[in-house]
């Protein structure tokens, strides 16, 4: 842990987070889906100041209508590309699209190239992760050398067999993609860090989907998460590079509460203020 100043502050937080093979400084992941402009959404990556960010990599998604590709708007050279696999529906569908994204990214020379965000959705409506299949995808990808960074639900059995296929990182979701509903059910986040962290402290666990402001990133990270992958919550926004600013110091918030440790929830007042040497009388308990 290193000391990390500011003006008039001082405070303990991590120098970086790693994730497998790539070490980072930030732990604020973003998309690069749903916003208005590329234009707009080269502001919001800066303004977020992430390190890494998860372009999705069906071809049809890679060009606007106006036929630009989006890579020509990102700087390969200041951010790691976390290809995924959005959209897919399949296992045997979502190994292709990783090997199409590693494929481009080792063309680009993008160090992103040797892994990949896993999403295999179970369904249109809900956009709930399949846990069968990716599971199977997992294990298809890991065999395939890939470093494998998993989308799923907050059930904690499935996130323990997901690290046990060989996961890079289990990201169970806040809540359904898109939704901005937040972090719905802590207490599976908590069991799912103690599973996934009993006897590997430093396995990252990243909460992926449905955070939908800053307060929500912040309460990912004071459950002791390692980070916090978003996309419509910042594209999404009244104001799009405002929410970049915030879902960033949101992260920091969250990371440094979390060191910190907060105070036990009690049921009565405990007060602030030293109880002897006050002048008159006390009143009746």
């Amino acid at each position: 842990m290193a000391t990390e100043s500011t003006p008039g502050l001082v405070v303990p937080i991590d120098a970086a987070v790693r994730l497998g093979s790539h070490t980072f400084t930030s732990r604020l992941i973003v998309g690069t889906g749903k916003y208005a402009t590329y234009e707009l959404m080269q502001q919001c990556l800066a303004a977020s100041q992430a390190d890494v960010i998860t372009v999705a990599i069906r071809r049809e998604r890679l060009v606007d209508k106006a036929g630009r590709n989006i890579l020509d708007f990102i700087d390969l050279s200041r951010y790691t590309i976390l290809p995924n696999t959005a959209g897919c529906f399949t296992a045997d569908e979502a190994v292709r699209v990783a090997r199409l994204g590693r494929e481009i990214l080792l063309g680009l020379e993008n160090p992103g190239a040797n892994w990949v965000k896993l999403e295999v959705l179970g369904d249109t409506k809900t956009l709930l992760p399949d846990p069968i299949a990716t599971l199977q995808a997992t294990e298809k990808l890991v065999a395939d050398g890939f470093q494998v960074l998993c989308y799923t639900t907050d059930d904690p059995m499935t996130a323990r067999r997901l690290k046990q296929a060989g996961a890079t990182s289990v990201m169970p979701a806040g809540s359904p993609i898109g939704s901005g509903q937040g972090i719905l059910n802590p207490n599976n986040i908590r069991i799912c860090l103690e599973y996934l962290k009993d006897g590997d402290p430093d396995y990252p666990v990243i909460v992926d989907a449905g955070v939908g402001t800053a307060s929500d990133v912040a309460v990912a990270m004071e459950l002791g998460c390692d980070g916090v992958l978003l996309n419509t919550g910042i594209a999404g926004a009244r104001d799009p590079l405002l929410m970049a600013h915030a879902m960033r110091d949101g992260v920091r918030a969250g990371r440094m509460a979390y060191l910190a440790g907060r105070i036990p929830k009690k049921l009565y007042a405990t007060a602030s203020s030293p109880e002897t040497g006050l002048i008159g009388s006390r009143l009746p308990s």
